[in-house]
């Protein structure tokens, strides 16, 4: 048996060029541990013999995401470009890092547009002229046409488009390898110029990204030529928010909110004649110039804000925020950020002063604002996560671990208990309890919505930080016995604000020692 099974792997090695099934990563017969697994799992009815045999090493056999050794595959490859590019913006990798990836993304098409067809080539990969009919929209006036493109020719815009390729793609790739179709075609556009197109999709990248991982080398689209590209974006971000025909996560409405309002900023200065870096002028009057756009102003204003917190550069909450959803690696969702810290501590009415108002010297109150809840956020994590949360455990099913009595560090379930929106909620309004009530006792009277655009004296963020490390250090977030009670599923604000002001939950369980007291939190 032990020299059939050796046999079995010299020739599975040698048909996969001595390369991993799942991995794609040289195996080293004499080093490395091997397993030989069925390629369709016999659930699926594949069968039990040396073809639908492959050759893996033990540790992707064993951490592989799906027992179909070909979607594994396909994951392990996504795998791969998510730890090359993740960490070079948050909105990576995208449709742009596979191309790269997968040697796409290189040439411009050859094409020729008349009045009603578009003649096109692909010469650098030897492919002759091709005619294409050109559709005319009778609403927008856009015209396009459908085309299948070799992916050399398929790049990415990610002004349109900023999405990351998420891991939920898994389930795109399920589809296509059982043999249903894609039902909705890539978007694409491109400038005719000099006889060259520049294939810029910006719709369906994760459909795309499926198709590629599959090994399909060619990506249908509908190619709008010669567009108003703003009028796309519009369309697009309209698609992922108001109308909601496509899942734009609340990150990415921000990101595309972000982009649209400093276009609009450009805009507002090419008609008042002003220089290219020019901000004498106020969000107010931004909101009266584009009075017909009063409301997505108003957001975009906001949006921005709320982009230039998250993603600030220093920001090192960040790297404890799942941006694409609900994720198991990370213990706070973008959503619960918005919920909390953005709903609390950012101004949101458009501002009166110019956008360049005391910006040299420091105390330009948007970028106070942008800056003090940055340095808050710091805080947060250096005295809640640093240290403390365990990526390896993440965040998903950390109370069920607790009840079956796994090893649970103290760390990292305190992190992740206070990390639940309706809990950070609550702790928050101490935080901004303290700072109202700071500057009461100073005699001052600032907004509750402003506060943030006021400079904190070093006094302050000291007490800030103490507040913190008293709230983290209450041993409810310990209790393992408060697993499946308060802990067991998910709870209102009111919950646990009547916790907070009576250290009991509404049905009289004791859970803390007694009612929290803000001198207290911050002795």
């Amino acid at each position: 048996m032990k020299d059939n099974r050796s046999k079995l792997i010299a020739r599975l090695y040698q048909i996969q060029g001595g390369l991993c099934f799942i991995g794609e990563e040289p195996i080293d017969l004499a080093k490395d541990k091997v397993e030989i697994d069925h390629i369709i799992p016999r659930a699926k009815g594949g069968k039990d013999d040396e073809n639908n045999y492959a050759l893996t090493c033990e540790f992707h056999n064993r951490n592989k995401s799906d027992s179909d050794l070909r979607i594994a595959r396909c994951m392990a490859r996504y795998d791969r470009v998510k730890q090359k590019y993740s960490d070079q913006a948050p909105n990576r990798p995208n449709l742009g890092d596979f191309l790269v990836e997968m040697n796409g993304a290189r040439f411009e098409i050859t094409a020729h547009a008349t009045s009603t067809h578009l003649e096109y080539s692909f010469p650098e990969l030897g492919i002759g002229k091709q005619v294409a009919f050109i559709y005319r929209d009778k609403l927008s006036g856009m015209a396009s046409v459908f085309l299948e493109l070799p992916i050399e020719y398929v790049f990415h815009d990610e002004r349109i488009n900023p999405r990351a390729v998420g891991v939920r793609l898994r389930g795109l790739v399920e589809e296509f390898l059982d043999g249903r179709p894609q039902l909705h075609i890539a978007l694409a556009w491109g400038k005719v110029t000099d006889d060259r197109i520049k294939a810029q999709v910006f719709d369906g990248q994760h459909k795309a990204v499926a198709q590629m991982l599959l090994g399909n080398q060619r990506i249908l689209v509908r190619l709008f030529l010669n567009p108003d590209v703003n009028v796309l974006l519009q369309a697009n971000t309209n698609a992922g928010t108001t109308l909601r025909q496509v899942a734009f996560d609340k990150a990415t409405q921000r990101y595309l909110g972000s982009q649209i309002f400093w276009e609009k900023v450009d805009e507002y200065r090419k008609v008042t004649s002003r220089v290219e870096d020019d901000l004498n002028f106020s969000e107010q009057e931004l909101l009266k110039f584009f009075k017909g756009e009063h409301r997505e102003i108003r957001r975009y204003i906001v949006d921005d804000i709320r982009i230039s917190v998250i993603h600030h550069p220093h920001n090192r909450l960040k790297a404890y925020v799942e941006f694409g959803g609900r994720g198991q690696e990370k213990p706070l969702s973008y959503s619960t950020i918005e919920k909390t810290f953005f709903s609390m501590f950012i101004h949101k009415e458009p501002l009166v002063v110019p956008m360049n108002y005391r910006l040299e010297i420091g105390e330009n109150p948007r970028e106070l604002e942008k800056q003090q809840i940055v340095e808050l956020m710091n805080i947060i994590a250096e005295e809640i996560f640093e240290g403390r949360y365990d990526f390896d455990i993440g965040a998903d099913k950390v109370e069920e671990k607790v009840r079956k009595g796994e090893n649970i560090p103290d760390g990292h379930l305190r992190a992740t208990r206070m990390s639940r929106e309706e809990v950070v909620y609550n702790w928050l309004r101490y935080v901004h309890n303290l700072i109202r009530r700071y500057y009461l006792m100073r005699g001052e009277i600032v907004e509750d919505d402003e506060l943030f655009q006021h400079k904190f004296p070093p006094e302050l963020w000291s007490l800030i930080r103490k507040l913190i490390r008293n709230l983290a250090a209450l041993p409810i977030w310990v209790n393992h016995a408060l697993s499946s009670t308060i802990f067991g599923g998910k709870q209102n604000y009111e919950f646990w604000k009547i916790i907070f002001e009576t250290g009991k939950t509404q049905a009289g369980l004791q859970v803390l020692a007694k009612p929290l007291n803000l001198d207290d939190l911050i002795q």
